[in-house]
């Protein structure tokens, strides 16, 4: 995968890197954390809620240590009844077969995605994928990728948040996307970085708020039928005032 501007600006920031014995420590570290195991919270296993039957999977970046904001965000999740997984970006493919299982079963309805840095990058491919699986993915929410990233697939609405004087990039729609699409930049947001963008509390709280907006949004009600609908009995609405507004 080719590194776009976003990476080389802040990478080229660590002047550690620039030297040699300090830079293989580095390295030596890097593979030490990556070879752990993905971790995940205790609502990895938890069938998601009857109250909403909604599930939200937490994608972080590349190293677990960078995007511990998303940490803050499950627990506050969790605290309202919502289901949530949590998982570096690598295993974005066997979490998105996890996904699509749990809504073919029926336990979870409603399958909502965040992403950190690489995993707001990887968010696009588990759109794609959930679909191809049957599974549409209600809403996505990516947190400053650094990849340029194009949409395919169904989802009901994507917003990624970026730092357009940083290293974030938006997103586009590519051919056969269906659903909504915001590029949202938020570099004029006191405190907000490509390291602090999942940790500061005003972006916490525009996540979990897009995130309840779809867990407590109500069905729209069927149309009545004339001359059945209890409804329309009860409020004194006529069948003949019903249709002169249709």
């Amino acid at each position: 995968m080719k590194l776009y501007g976003g990476y080389r600006r802040f990478f080229g920031g660590l002047s550690f890197l620039r030297q040699p014995r300090l830079c293989s420590q580095a390295i030596v570290i890097l593979l030490m954390l990556l070879a752990l195991p993905i971790s995940a919270n205790s609502a990895n296993a938890a069938p998601a809620s009857e109250k909403s039957g909604a599930h939200v999977y937490l994608l972080r970046g590349v190293l677990n240590i960078f995007s511990l904001g998303l940490d803050e965000i499950a627990t506050r999740l969790e605290e309202k009844g919502i289901p949530v997984t949590i998982a570096n970006y690598l295993s974005w493919s066997s979490l998105a077969d996890d996904a699509a299982a749990e809504y073919k079963s029926g336990r979870a309805r409603t399958i909502i995605l965040v992403g950190h840095s690489s995993g707001a990058t990887a968010l696009p491919d588990m759109v794609a994928r959930l679909d191809q699986l049957g599974a549409p993915v209600r809403l996505a929410i990516g947190l400053d990728s650094v990849f340029r990233t194009s949409l395919t697939g169904r989802v009901g609405r994507y917003i990624n948040f970026y730092i357009a004087n940083g290293a974030g990039e938006p997103v586009a729609k590519a051919s056969g996307f269906r659903g909504s699409l915001e590029n949202v930049d938020v570099h004029k947001i006191d405190g907000v970085g490509h390291i602090t963008i999942d940790k500061n509390k005003i972006m916490q709280q525009k996540v979990i708020s897009a995130i309840e907006a779809v867990v407590y949004s109500r069905p729209k009600a069927a149309p009545a039928v004339h001359g059945s609908s209890p409804t329309a009995a009860s409020s004194g609405t006529s069948a003949a005032t019903t249709a002169a507004h249709q």
